[in-house]
């Protein structure tokens, strides 16, 4: 009897074992392949996403674009005028201010912070090792009614006021699909400093063999992508910090 017993304790420990087993980079490994594979991210020379962001009562359609060697733009539509709000095009980092519209540069820092930033495309999780960031498992949590591996990214620390900040974000990866479905970070600066913002991320759809989430919504704003380009022509003129003349 004892046998049979220590048996079936045996055969249940061996049905449980790989679950438990489940390493970060085991899960992190199959988010990748489930979405595509390495091979097919790392083909990637461009995303160029097309959608609407909803927050505060206003739609406002936009274009957003990042590239392998770091640039990056976000055109919108005021009142049916299209413009660019903000860009990087590798060393100069620009935005318009919102109430003259006009285009300014950005400080040193946030331009730092900025090319810090830029390593994490095409995906903060590939290559992570080589880009220097860190990963952990946390455990597993389950988030509205869904059963998630917790896992923490811990990127290059950013600069604020002078003072060094470190880069962490929560990461609640799906346990059916291994894809992330949460992310919470920290607001660093401003009014909100301090507040823990939660992102939900949905309705993953495949674009030329890889997988994006088209719907990224958190408390103040719901983001919509109607498209998803990859590698497409891009006018790399239009990072450029508008000069006046």
């Amino acid at each position: 009897m004892n046998s049979v017993k220590t048996l079936i304790i045996a055969v249940i420990l061996a049905i449980i074992a790989p679950t438990q087993a489940q390493t970060v980079e085991e899960i992190i490994d199959t988010y990748l392949e489930n979405t595509g594979g390495k091979e097919n991210w790392q083909k990637l020379e461009n995303i160029e996403m097309i959608g609407l962001m909803k927050m505060q009562g206003m739609e406002i359609p936009f274009e957003q674009i990042s590239t392998k060697d770091g640039k990056q733009l976000v055109t919108i539509e005021l009142q049916g005028n299209s413009m660019i709000w903000s860009a990087f095009d590798g060393e100069t980092s620009w935005q318009r201010n919102q109430m003259t519209m006009e285009a300014e540069k950005s400080d040193n820092e946030a331009t730092e912070n900025m090319k810090k930033q830029t390593k994490d495309f095409p995906d903060p999780f590939l290559n992570y090792k080589e880009k220097g960031y860190a990963v952990e498992l946390i455990g597993k949590e389950t988030v509205d009614g869904t059963e998630t591996y917790k896992i923490k990214l811990t990127k290059d620390p950013i600069t604020m006021n002078g003072q060094s900040i470190p880069n962490i974000t929560h990461y609640y990866f799906d346990t059916e699909n291994y894809v992330p479905i949460i992310s919470e970070s920290q607001v660093n600066e401003g009014p909100m400093k301090g507040k823990v913002i939660k992102s939900s991320m949905s309705d993953y759809q495949e674009v030329n063999g890889v997988y994006f989430p088209f719907t990224i919504s958190n408390e103040f704003q719901t983001i919509n992508f109607k498209e998803v380009k990859i590698n497409s022509e891009v006018d790399i003129a239009k990072f450029a910090f508008p000069e006046k003349k």
